[in-house]
């Protein structure tokens, strides 16, 4: 993958964690102590962030070299080795926190994607993340998410409007708050409005907002959406989605999920590094 700052959070991660220098690796590794071993998927899963561990060691001693025996993407089963490392032993003991911390979070977002994905196959139903990510880590937890063959809801504040209920509180309506935004944002840009009831939807839907939000609604009232909705604008099932029947809501015949827990509550995939 392509980052441009991914160089400055990886020196940032690893000053936090050497800070002025790594007690046990100095105390106990004879500088010219050389290491090999490898990177083990200790479970099934989906494997991501491995240009990114790479960068890691890079950063740190450009004499250690990684080999790829997988990449992001690549389905991994329990006990395959991914990839092999080599150098300077106090390189890699440093680096193989932060690296396995990245490489085991991004491949438990690609997992956790793809198993979204499997389950919603064949309706039209598209998987999708929201905005509830890690801080400063929001560009390679969408990336994860694309490798697990989801996709990217809006970025950030300004690359989409997304009419909230509060909102629509500050606003003083769904109507005023539709108008409000098409005044000011540019003509590219979509209107998505937040719903949680039937009225809501046709409120939006008179208000032209292109995409209507059914916020933690059950499937029955969803799929009463879909209907009154008719195509007139792209649905998108949301609310805790992480904890339902994906199959089910999908059969709905919304055209997105989004998920937060895709992002926020994701299990890292167990991934170590064993030295020999």
């Amino acid at each position: 993958m392509r980052y441009i700052g991914l160089d400055d959070l990886l020196r940032r991660s690893l000053a936090e964690d050497i800070g002025p220098g790594d007690i046990t690796t100095q105390s106990c590794v004879p500088a010219t102590a050389i290491a090999q071993g490898h990177f083990v998927a200790k479970e099934a899963g989906v494997i991501c962030g491995m240009d990114v561990m790479c960068r890691v060691f890079a950063l740190l001693d450009p004499a250690i070299v990684v080999t790829l025996l997988a990449a992001d993407g690549d389905k991994a089963a329990a006990g395959d080795i991914i990839a092999e490392i080599q150098g300077p032993a106090r390189g890699v003991l440093q680096g193989e926190r932060l690296a396995l911390n990245l490489l085991q979070h991004l491949s438990g977002i690609a997992t956790e994607t793809a198993r979204a994905v499997a389950e919603v196959a064949g309706t039209s139903a598209k998987i999708c993340d929201t905005r509830k990510t890690t801080p400063g880590l929001r560009v390679l937890e969408k990336y994860a998410v694309q490798v697990g063959g989801g996709r990217n809801h809006r970025f950030g504040l300004f690359d989409g409007a997304m009419i909230k209920d509060n909102h629509i509180v500050a606003a003083g309506g769904i109507a005023k708050a539709v108008e409000a935004v098409r005044q000011h944002a540019p003509h590219t840009i979509q209107i998505e409005v937040e719903t949680t009831n039937l009225a809501q939807v046709e409120e939006a839907l008179t208000a032209g907002a292109d995409i209507i939000m059914l916020d933690n609604m059950d499937c029955t009232q969803m799929a009463a959406a879909v209907k009154l909705i008719a195509g007139r604008a792209k649905t998108e099932a949301s609310g805790n989605m992480g904890t339902r029947v994906l199959r089910d809501v999908a059969e709905t015949g919304v055209d997105f999920i989004s998920i937060g827990a895709l992002t926020h509550t994701v299990r890292a995939l167990d991934i170590s590094v064993r030295l020999y």
